[in-house]
């Protein structure tokens, strides 16, 4: 299978690299400069010279405070580059795969998992160019995946963020600062190597549509950060707030978990979100020339 991957540097984009070409795909993988998404005449021309059988965009504006910022830019990121991929990919018969977010939701209330089926009713501007993409995409291309996910952290780390929240929380652990974690916005946590290979499982069904895809179970910023800590033997200064006494021009969703049913009735299936974080805490002490954390199993 020949694949152009697009944000191959990034966080999600460096295991997706890694998984596809592991099951002996070609993979062509293009950074920004390269390719922007944006472009609907470079996107026709990379589409041209590489002849994918699969498009793979993890190319995403996703800073979401600046998104409220720069409404224009999200859209057409997140929006219009959705769109132009989708176009380019049905005049060259290749299968797009484009990522989504729990941001969708929120608007409403709920305290169960979110399946495909229900409305999204996103909160703010990162949310809502995410769901533009979601609602383009379909209008110019019957071979697609849309898939949803939740809470992303990879050993790469995220390279338009400066890391991921993971890494932040083991810096400050170790450091000693006194870390206060919102303990009222719940979601799921989930590993990028994971994704990725429950990514490729679902592209080869050939079951095209919309797909949630995390990590199974759910915890709220503050467990999520407790579990690091724990997992890692790091006596953090850990406090639970509410998201009320952080300042934010942005609204998050207070519940975002979202329901894995749809891939599983597929044969495809995601670890809990805990197994990850422990296998995450190893991956990163081999990959990483520091001093190894100790993972308690």
């Amino acid at each position: 299978m020949k694949v152009l991957l697009i944000g191959a540097n990034g966080q999600l984009g460096t295991d997706m690299n890694r998984v596809f070409r592991d099951a002996g795909d070609t993979v062509f993988p293009f950074v920004h400069a390269q390719l922007d998404v944006c472009s609907e005449s470079r996107v026709a021309e990379v589409l041209a010279e590489t002849k994918p059988d699969v498009v793979l965009n993890t190319a995403a504006y996703h800073r979401v405070e600046e998104c409220e910022k720069k409404s224009d830019l999200a859209f057409q990121v997140n929006g219009t580059g959705a769109m132009n991929l989708a176009i380019a990919c049905q005049r060259a018969g290749a299968i797009l795969v484009h990522f989504s977010t729990d941001y969708v939701f929120g608007g409403y209330a709920k305290n169960s998992p979110y399946e495909e089926t229900d409305r999204p009713a996103p909160l703010n501007v990162y949310g809502a160019s995410k769901v533009l993409g979601e609602y383009l995409i379909p209008d110019y291309t019957d071979r697609y995946f849309i898939l949803r996910v939740c809470g992303l952290y990879g050993v790469a780390g995220s390279s338009g963020k400066g890391g991921n929240f993971v890494e932040t929380m083991l810096r400050k652990g170790s450091d000693g600062e006194v870390l206060r974690v919102v303990d009222d916005q719940l979601l799921t946590p989930t590993y990028t190597v994971d994704l990725a290979e429950a990514v490729r499982k679902v592209v080869v069904t050939g079951k095209f549509g919309l797909y949630h895809l995390s990590s199974e179970g759910e915890c709220s910023w503050y467990e999520f950060a407790r579990h690091i800590f724990d997992f890692a033997g790091i006596q953090a200064k850990l406090s639970p707030v509410e998201s009320s006494e952080f300042a934010s021009p942005v609204k998050r969703p207070s519940y975002s978990v979202l329901s894995n049913a749809k891939a599983r009735a597929l044969g495809v299936s995601m670890p809990s979100w805990k197994d990850a974080l422990r296998r995450y805490l190893k991956q990163r002490a081999e990959k990483t020339s520091a001093t190894p954390v100790q993972v308690s199993v």
